[in-house]
């Protein structure tokens, strides 16, 4: 049977083809404050603002192209049953051929209702109208969890931390709770590998975790190589 690798990936991985993050160092997503485009109360006040921003950013997904470090991720599917958990809203993973992505943040993809949550449409990278409705006559809005809503899909990335054989974070600097706390789910025995160019959790550095220092396009390599062994 194959060992598990459950990967947590985050912004840093995209920004390497060409998404920006909202972490950038001007504080801005875009050009945007966060509390502009990325909040239910944002949603409310001008809904004809926000949409822009995710038809734009659609618009640019649609451009992006998965990076080595996305096909490095899908090609250890031939060694290891790899569920990726990402923090991530783009489908650069799925674009390099990974099967099992959990999105804990949403999907830029995808529209929903914005009364019924369960109704969802993937609509790909075509701009959404205002106007659209879902079936029962409510707006459909963007398939993105904002700042202050809950992260429905939390529950089930715990599960699967929980049963990682190994345990690899990339792309993210472990800042964004509540998904930064799936580092802690994992056990006790789990070897954990973290690559970013300035993880925080550099001080916990033990036996069982390994600290790579590069961006995800480099450190992915080298992690790829040490897992050879396992």
């Amino acid at each position: 049977m194959k060992k598990h690798l459950v990967v947590l990936s985050g912004a840093g991985i995209s920004a390497e083809s060409g998404l920006k993050t909202f972490r950038d160092s001007d504080g801005l997503w875009e050009h945007h404050k966060i509390e502009e485009v990325a909040t239910p109360e944002a949603w409310r006040k001008n809904p004809a603002l926000v949409n822009q921003f995710y038809n734009q950013r659609r618009m640019q997904l649609s451009e992006a192209r998965p990076n080595r470090a996305h096909e490095l991720l899908a090609d250890l599917e031939s060694k290891f049953k790899v569920s990726i958990i990402t923090q991530n809203v783009d489908d650069l993973h799925e674009r390099a051929g990974s099967t099992i992505v959990m999105h804990l943040h949403g999907e830029l993809i995808k529209v929903r209702s914005e009364i019924d949550s369960s109704h969802m449409e993937t609509i790909g990278y075509r701009t959404l109208g205002l106007d659209e409705k879902c079936p029962q006559g409510h707006r459909l809005r963007p398939h993105i969890v904002w700042f202050g809503e809950e992260v429905p899909m939390m529950s089930a990335a715990m599960h699967v931390t929980h049963s990682a054989d190994l345990l690899l974070v990339i792309g993210t600097s472990l800042n964004v709770y509540p998904a930064a706390g799936l580092i802690h789910e994992a056990a006790p025995h789990c070897p954990i590998f973290l690559v970013d160019p300035d993880p925080v959790m550099k001080r916990m550095e033990s036996g069982r975790l390994k600290v790579i220092n590069e961006k995800a396009t480099i450190g992915m390599p080298m992690v790829a190589e040490i897992l050879d062994s396992y």
